[in-house]
């Protein structure tokens, strides 16, 4: 995605820290078209297979106000599919499920601990310190710290600054 910029995750551009998250601001860590992409490889793989539903991990409550994370967006973008495809030509379609879509982060996190989420192994900071510990300060790093404090749950990775 660094080909086309357009986001300071793709690009040399700072990423944002200890701003007001608000989800009606689109911030300067929106990639653009980032899952109209992933939707798209994924709908060309499903519809090889005959594949009738793609899952993505989309969610809308508590997150930065990514466009393409809003219901109305994966609704379109079945419309797409049943546009654009042979599959949905012929009336069999593809279905867009987004299982996370109106979970709080909280939520996630208790569904993933009881699902034995080795939640030490995994990641979410958008400008990690060379050394791979999370800044602490993104909003992706602060919205995962408030869900694991929020799901009453230490969180077991890493921050530069806490």
């Amino acid at each position: 995605m660094s080909a086309f910029g357009g986001s300071s995750l793709t690009t040399d551009a700072p990423v944002p820290k200890d701003r007001p998250i608000d989800a009606s601001d689109i911030p300067s860590t929106y990639v653009p078209a980032r899952n109209t992409i992933f939707l798209s490889l994924a709908l060309a793989y499903a519809e090889t297979l005959e594949a009738p539903l793609i899952y993505i991990g989309a969610k809308v409550l508590d997150y930065s106000g990514y466009p393409d994370c809003r219901p109305d967006y994966l609704h379109a973008f079945e419309e797409v599919a049943r546009l654009g495809t042979r599959t949905g030509v012929l009336g069999k379609g593809i279905e867009i499920r987004a299982p996370l879509l109106h979970l709080t982060k909280a939520e996630i996190i208790r569904m993933g601990a009881s699902l034995g989420v080795p939640f030490h192994l995994t990641h979410s900071c958008y400008d990690p310190a060379a050394d791979g510990k999370a800044c602490g300060r993104c909003d992706s790093c602060r919205i995962r710290r408030e869900g694991f404090q929020a799901a009453g749950l230490p969180d077991p990775i890493a921050y530069v600054e806490v």
